[in-house]
């Protein structure tokens, strides 16, 4: 397992981290133990930091963490967790420095702790990031001990730029993948020049760059890949990239002629976002503990050739870009 620093911090993490959305919930039926035994499959391979959320099964993802960081006895990850998806409606105005405080200290608890590392506002409506009030309502909270540090999950490239305006967000999440090459053009040259750490999510387009889906697979009623097909629950974005699901397929059929043999296309996946050197950490999900032993090994591949490279971003400006590219 390799290591980059996080930003600006004094921290470094692993590159390949842990996602957390899988066991709390959303992805079909992920049982109490096995997504116990995928987060200690990947302490054990060396994953320093998890990504979570208080909305992840409603808080069962954070209880899960912290009931085996109880018990593990390695060193300490970096957990980091997220805010503000639990309003209801979810609007801009909601997004007040109490509800965000209300939600960290349901965190807290949750994850049995006294200071959260890192709280990313949840992907919140853009006009949130026109808020200067509740950035300093962050640094409130901060002050008083119950946040190390701050980010924002964002969906769009252009919501990314504006958080980033504010000095005291540390990081951005954001999704990147080979379906999704946008944000390493102008977002990721200024996440460089202001030591914003960048955490990548949705790293295998839920699960399509892990190239065992086909057209005849059958998803869950619970899962995401059913249910928010057309972005009828959160941003489509969020699933499958916002690829069409049979435009997605054909470009994996293209992109697995150019991984290496031997080598599983998830791990190439993860591999090919670990090439952009402004990326901090990629955070896959599993579902059990082989997933994550397989998304942990990625890290140790060697780099991808120019050219296999060169033929990925084809790829995506052939068949992908034009129905994501300038959406997000």
């Amino acid at each position: 397992m390799l290591y980059r620093k996080f930003g600006r911090l004094p921290v470094e993490v692993s590159d390949i981290g842990f996602g957390a959305w899988q066991i709390g919930g959303a992805w079909g039926e992920v049982t109490e133990a096995d997504g116990r035994a995928a987060l200690e499959a990947a302490l054990e391979a060396g994953v320093t930091f998890i990504d979570t959320a208080d909305v992840y099964g409603d808080g069962r993802s954070e209880r899960i963490i912290a009931s085996v960081l109880k018990e593990w006895t390695g060193k300490r990850p970096y957990v980091a967790t997220k805010a503000g998806r639990r309003l209801n409606p979810h609007v801009a105005a909601g997004y007040t420095p109490e509800n965000i405080e209300a939600f960290i200290d349901r965190s807290l608890a949750n994850l049995g702790v006294e200071t959260l590392d890192l709280v990313q506002l949840h992907c919140p409506p853009t006009e949130v990031l026109y808020t200067p009030a509740l950035f300093v309502g962050l640094e409130a909270i901060k002050a008083k001990g119950k946040i190390r540090n701050y980010g924002v999950s964002v969906e769009k490239v252009e919501e990314a730029l504006k958080a980033i305006e504010y000095p005291g967000v540390v990081s951005i999440q954001i999704i990147y993948n080979i379906f999704r090459q946008r944000p390493d053009r102008l977002f990721f040259e200024e996440a460089r020049k202001r030591g914003v750490a960048v955490i990548v999510r949705v790293p295998l387009a839920s699960g399509l760059l892990s190239g065992k889906i086909t057209a005849e697979t059958k998803f869950a009623a619970d899962d995401h890949r059913l249910f928010n097909r057309h972005g009828e629950a959160f941003d489509v974005g969020e699933t499958f990239g916002g690829v069409p699901f049979e435009v997605g397929l054909q470009a994996v059929e293209e992109i697995r002629q150019l991984v290496p043999v031997g080598q599983s296309m998830a791990a190439f996946a993860l591999r090919w976002i670990l090439m952009a050197d402004a990326v901090s950490v990629v955070i896959p999900g599993a579902r059990n503990a082989e997933q994550a032993r397989g998304n942990a090994a990625a890290s140790d591949l060697p780099a991808i050739p120019a050219d296999v490279m060169a033929a990925t971003r084809e790829i995506y400006a052939r068949l992908v870009a034009p129905h994501v590219h300038q959406r997000w």
